[in-house]
């Protein structure tokens, strides 16, 4: 692809989501240097990309474009940990930094600061789609920047995914964080109703069919249910445990910005009830699982209660 005016990056976290990432990048002719602090992303893709040893030895020399840092690391607090082993630092002026991870939002405004101090741009890029979109290249991608950098980096970031500029920087990370406030809330609501259902005696994949056609349906019902609960797989790839640090941060932004937010903060109690009770790795499809084991045993669905 030698349209793409950035030609070398640097990644660091190389896990479940930065693998296919950095997988298709490099496909599309990205000289990638590449850091994670475990042992086993690293041996999996020596043939495929430069690994290093540290953070700070990510950032590109030389090559098409300003140098580019990719961050896909699990929250904030790890995001500050990686730039304070130097990678901060290591930051050139020009340099474009981009959270792609599910950070938040003020942090990350607090963090770009830092990084201009630099003579770096900070740029939030969140990502929704899960490991299926990021190895199909079909993510969306939530960015925050200044309007030039964003320019810049878009046509990289188009590789990955559908690009869409929502704001100045932050502006990624409160959109991702309340996205997966919407999308957690119509998994219990949708997992309600279809135990509801399935209690009475219809058949789930019925349910979905008839349902996907109505006014009911979500991604909850047309991906969630068919591909990872009916088939007891539960393995969409996105954690339990980051989808309640996500509403968690969408909660807080609702609460100070003074917006409506009883069903927001009674959607985090669940699934933060379910997050305590399941496995510490468990996949957020799993609350499915919680659900139905804390329904009533009363096999007449019809009976008195």
């Amino acid at each position: 692809m030698a349209d793409l005016p950035v030609r070398a990056v640097g990644f660091v976290g190389l896990g479940r989501m930065g693998d296919p990432m950095v997988r298709r990048l490099a496909a599309a002719g990205v000289d990638v240097r590449g850091h994670d602090a475990a042992p086993d992303p690293r041996a999996a893709f020596a043939d495929l990309v430069t690994i290093v040893d540290k953070p700070a030895e990510v950032v590109p020399v030389g090559g098409d474009g300003p140098p580019v840092v990719i961050l896909m690391l699990p929250d904030s607090n790890v995001v500050e940990a990686v730039l304070g082993e130097g990678l901060l630092d290591a930051l050139t002026p020009g340099t474009l930094l981009i959270d792609m991870g599910s950070s938040e939002p003020m942090r990350t405004k607090a963090l770009a600061e830092r990084v201009a101090a630099r003579g770096a741009v900070m740029i939030d890029a969140p990502v929704s789609g899960g490991v299926s979109g990021a190895t199909a290249g079909t993510l969306t991608i939530m960015v925050g920047g200044p309007d030039t950098e964003v320019g810049v980096i878009t046509p990289l970031l188009a590789v990955l995914g559908r690009v869409r500029h929502v704001g100045p920087v932050g502006a990624g990370h409160a959109l991702k964080a309340l996205n997966n406030l919407m999308s957690a809330s119509h998994l219990l609501a949708s997992s309600e109703a279809l135990l509801a259902g399935e209690r009475f005696g219809l058949d789930p994949a019925v349910m979905l069919d008839a349902v996907n056609g109505s006014s009911g349906r979500s991604g909850s019902t047309e991906n969630k249910w068919p591909n990872f609960v009916l088939p007891e797989t539960y393995n969409s790839g996105f954690a339990l445990a980051l989808m309640v640090k996500d509403i968690r941060i969408a909660l807080g932004l609702a609460e100070a910005t003074g917006a409506p937010s009883a069903l927001a903060a009674r959607t985090v109690e669940l699934w933060s009830e379910a997050a305590a009770a399941l496995a510490p790795d468990a996949d957020h499809t799993e609350i499915v699982r919680w659900l139905r084991a804390g329904e009533s045993t009363d096999p007449d669905p019809r009976s008195d209660r």
